[in-house]
């Protein structure tokens, strides 16, 4: 995301529960259809409300792992009301009573575990499920949630609001730390990444844009049907849907599908066009710095709407508020939000603590960009945002409230660069490849950050990642 703003929410409001069988009690036997080998007793206990995140312990969910989201819903553009299905399938990590996903402002009206009717129930922004027998741990089970609603934003009084926002011709759903449970029931935390399909049903002449590969588009009844499959495991907050009145354009690039959508509010053929028409000439030169592109499309989406003052790293489809190109093109923000493909994305965080390795690697991007297009080099913008910065935010641990500080983006991209002066050319763009290419698909840490590059250039880094990551006073140039 951009420095400066973010879309994040939280929220405590209720929502109305269905019923089914009742709970399993701790302790007794699962069924011959569970898996569990005769004469073993299991201890089922219910999975945790929340992931154990230190910034954010009530998001996300323990005690199972999501593999899948398969979505089919519907929105009425004149009403607001979204409906549907969401089958989730997942393992249980624990022996489970019951689980919990994060769903806000929307209604369960049937729930079922394995094609057996569950017991679901609403507590604040969680939908709390009871199976009619207890999983054991490691079995995989599926979930059919049936859920309906008119969706809205949550709320967080330090970062802001975000979520589903509602539009004249539609409406869109973005934002971090928290956003997916507005319009879906999730694990809404980044260390559990799973595989996303969409079908969204809109009116006829009406686009609905989401993450990954197109594909085919029914039409019935006033109503078309418009299908997106992500094949890579994401982050909950990297899925979006954009709904509304939008110029698509529909090509390839490198072999893989490129879509990009501009509102039919903007002018054609202007700033936003000419920006996310450098999109796949923007991704092949990140690709020489940080190695093969992740994903299995290209694209980009615009939002026309006062509430979206930042851009996004949505996975294989960024999304940009239009304020970034109300004057002239900016392929500086194509360029951060591209380079999230690889750092946020491909290789997501474990916990909101680390965020600096999502924005300061894409700040960097910004600053290799604007180097190769003949404007100052990496140093010069080093030299000059090195006399800006609030050294005061320890960007390795910044707090919940200040996750996207302008520090975090700044100094770490600073960190970046000194990184690179520290070790070399040759060992700092080898860990820059290598670091994605052996999470993809995955999670790290901080930590395990400094590992790598201790690895890649064979010294101790301990003394200058504690200063440049904790330290709050400025740090020596390199």
């Amino acid at each position: 995301m951009r420095a400066g703003i973010a879309a994040v929410f939280v929220a405590a409001l209720a929502l109305a529960g269905c019923t089914g069988d009742t709970q399993p009690q701790a302790g007794t036997s699962a069924s011959a259809a569970s898996g569990v080998p005769s004469g073993t007793a299991p201890s089922y206990a219910p999975g945790a409300a929340g992931a154990g995140d230190r910034y954010f312990p009530t998001y996300g969910n323990g005690g199972y792992d999501v593999a899948g989201y398969d979505l089919k819903l519907k929105y009425d553009t004149a009403t607001g009301r979204l409906q549907g299905t969401a089958t989730i399938s997942a393992t249980a990590t624990q022996d489970l009573s019951s689980l919990h996903f994060d769903l806000a402002h929307l209604t369960a009206s049937r729930v079922t575990v394995d094609g057996k009717a569950a017991t679901a129930r609403a507590e604040k922004n969680e939908l709390v499920v009871t199976p009619s027998a207890g999983i054991v741990k490691d079995r995989g089970f599926t979930v059919v949630v049936e859920y309906a609603g008119v969706p809205e934003a949550l709320v967080n009084k330090d970062l802001g609001a975000g979520g589903w926002q509602r539009t004249k011709d539609g409406g869109f759903a973005v934002g971090q730390p928290e956003s997916a449970s507005t319009w879906f029931p999730v694990n809404d935390h980044p260390k559990d990444k799973a595989t996303f399909k969409l079908e969204m049903t809109v009116p006829d002449g009406v686009e609905a844009l989401s993450n990954g590969v197109p594909g085919p588009r029914r039409t019935a009844g006033g109503w078309t049907t418009w299908t997106w499959t992500e094949s890579k495991p994401m982050a909950s907050y990297l899925t979006t849907v954009a709904i509304g009145q939008y110029r698509v354009q529909n090509t390839t690039h490198a072999g893989k599908p490129m879509v990009v959508a501009i509102p039919e509010t903007l002018a054609e053929n202007g700033p936003a066009d000419q920006s996310l028409a450098l999109t796949g000439e923007v991704a092949d030169f990140l690709a020489t710095k940080f190695g093969p592109y992740p994903f299995d499309s290209y694209g980009g989406v615009v939002i026309d709407d006062p509430r979206v003052p930042y851009a996004l790293e949505t996975q294989s489809r960024p999304v940009y508020g239009s304020v970034f190109f109300e004057t002239k093109p900016d392929t500086m923000v194509v360029a951060h939000e591209l380079a999230h493909q690889w750092f946020g994305n491909s290789v997501a965080i474990t916990r909101w603590q680390d965020i600096w390795l999502n924005e300061g690697f894409a700040r960097y991007a910004e600053w290799l960009w604007q180097e190769h297009k003949g404007g100052p080099t990496v140093q010069q913008t080093f030299d000059r945002s090195y006399g800006g910065i609030d050294w005061e935010v320890p960007i390795g641990d910044p707090g919940p409230a200040r996750i996207f500080d302008d520090a975090v983006y700044d100094r770490g991209a600073l960190l970046v660069h000194a990184l690179r002066r520290t070790i070399g050319d040759g060992p700092f763009f080898a860990l820059v490849q290598s670091w994605p290419a052996e999470h993809r698909d995955g999670n790290a840490t901080t930590e395990q950050f400094i590992a790598a590059a201790e690895k890649a250039s064979g010294k101790d880094l301990d003394a200058f990642f504690q200063g440049w990551l904790f330290g709050e006073t400025a740090q020596p140039k390199p």
